[in-house]
């Protein structure tokens, strides 16, 4: 029988996770679902394994140039349900909210409680995450198998277990037979494993190959058995060979990365959120010694994948990396929360420093922690905001540059409008994540609120004492 503790442990503590993820529904529901020539090919594919068993596409007159996993999950899905296009984007939706969880549960076990909750809220409520996770595309069934991958390949690294880094295996296999994309989640998970220093070289040999081998089993049957292709054609794509047609008049940008970021996928003030994070956790490392170098391996994740990017579309001049980043960059989107959402923690941890800091670094810990709250709050109301103005629209364009008419574009064929029930859905969806977060803070709130009491009233006897 659980006691007390026990209880609030298994029962209380995931409750406001509950709450933050019904608010994420609420609002993904709201919006879309999204198509273009993407959804429609994907969608081709995912009936045909349902109607023939193979993701045959007529237009190929082949299978689909991309992994067959996340197509035989969706037939089955379209087996129980249905097949409707709108059914397809439900499955995408649900994998989009465990998505939110297991963000949550990265941001927990690399810096607390409080960190996981603002990076679901983050996650769960950013416009790049929400439209693809209303678009019947495989991308966020990829992201969610990766990041499950990183959460159990950590866990398998912290407590030396060749299981589960067997685990950890099967659900990257699972990743990159959904799409190839999922292999940069191997770059934050060897950071990780070198940061953890193993010494039995038994142990790394045993570990690394419980992780490897059912990749390599699984893509074996399915390039060499059933394609008879050689397993690397997994990586073989026609995004990697067309360049950006001359035709076009378009001039590849090596910003078109960090335009897309500014402008649609995270926002100024996320942005600042992502900067001031690591400002604070470089410049002060005393009080964050324990996590700077997760902010670097978060750092390290983002920059690799947005660089790729970069040389891919800029550099090489490719033609569908450049106009998608949308979708080139996604996996992305994790580690740029978390580093996000760790101010949470680096506020908290500031916070408790300054009780026993001197009177200048009092006042600049409490100026510090003032702009961390600033930050997060002013990210979730710019992503509220951002998604209300794309629910609205019934067409949206990812442009490479603002004054350039190219980029990753999608139709929305049911816009809501201000009298629409949808809107009042999208806003109290707002409401309960916003409520979910606050409930998960609420003792470090009724703290705060005792030391400003107690800090008013010490000030009051000063004063009276003059």
């Amino acid at each position: 029988m659980l006691d007390k503790a026990g209880f609030k442990k298994f029962a209380v503590e995931p409750l406001p996770l509950a709450v933050i993820l019904i608010g994420v529904a609420l609002v993904a529901f709201s919006l879309g679902p999204y198509q273009n020539y993407d959804t429609h090919l994907e969608f081709e594919a995912a009936s045909n394994v349902v109607k023939m068993g193979t993701p045959y596409v007529k237009s190929f007159g082949a299978v689909i140039d991309q992994p067959p996993l996340g197509f035989y999950v969706e037939s089955v899905f379209f087996r129980i349900f249905g097949l409707s296009e709108n059914t397809g984007v439900t499955l995408v939706t649900l994998f989009g909210l465990v998505s939110v969880a297991v963000v949550y549960l990265l941001g927990r076990e690399l810096h607390g409680k409080s960190t996981g909750f603002l990076a679901a809220a983050l996650f769960g409520l950013n416009p790049w995450q929400l439209v693809l996770s209303r678009s019947f595309l495989i991308d966020t069934q990829c992201l969610f198998f990766s990041l499950l991958c990183l959460l159990t390949g950590i866990f398998a690294i912290r407590k030396g277990s060749v299981k589960i880094a067997l685990i950890s295996g099967l659900i990257f296999s699972a990743a990159i037979l959904t799409k190839f994309y999922a292999a940069f989640i191997l770059i934050p998970l060897f950071l990780f494993y070198v940061y953890s220093r193993p010494k039995k070289p038994k142990l790394i040999l045993s570990q690394l190959a419980a992780f490897l081998i059912p990749t390599l089993m699984f893509g074996y049957l399915w390039y060499q058995t059933v394609l008879e292709r050689p397993i690397l054609s997994m990586f073989h794509h026609m995004d990697l060979i067309d360049v950006i047609p001359a035709s076009t008049g378009v001039v590849a940008s090596p910003f078109f990365v960090t335009n897309f970021l500014r402008d649609y996928g995270l926002g100024l003030y996320v942005i600042a959120a992502v900067a001031f994070s690591l400002v604070l956790g470089f410049s002060l490392r005393k009080y964050f010694s324990k996590t700077v170098i997760v902010d670097l391996i978060c750092l390290a994740a983002a920059a690799s994948i947005l660089s790729v990017n970069v040389v891919l579309g800029a550099g090489l001049k490719l033609n569908v990396p450049y106009f998608s980043a949308i979708k080139y960059v996604f996996q992305a989107l994790p580690f740029l929360v978390l580093l996000a959402a760790s101010l949470s923690a680096k506020g908290f941890s500031l916070f408790k420093a300054a009780e026993s800091a001197a009177k200048p670094k009092k006042r600049l810990f409490y100026l510090a922690v003032l702009a961390a709250v600033i930050l997060a709050a002013a990210s979730l109301m710019s992503s509220m905001y951002s998604t209300n103005a794309l629910s609205t629209r019934d067409y949206l364009q990812y442009r490479v540059e603002p004054q350039v008419d190219y980029g990753y574009a999608l139709l929305n064929p049911s816009p809501i409008t201000v009298a629409s029930p949808l809107m009042v859905l999208q806003f109290l969806g707002f409401v309960v994540v916003l409520s979910g977060l606050l409930w998960a803070n609420k003792d470090v709130l009724k703290r705060v609120s005792k030391r400003a009491a107690d800090y008013s009233s010490s000030r009051e006897q000063r004063l009276k004492n003059c």
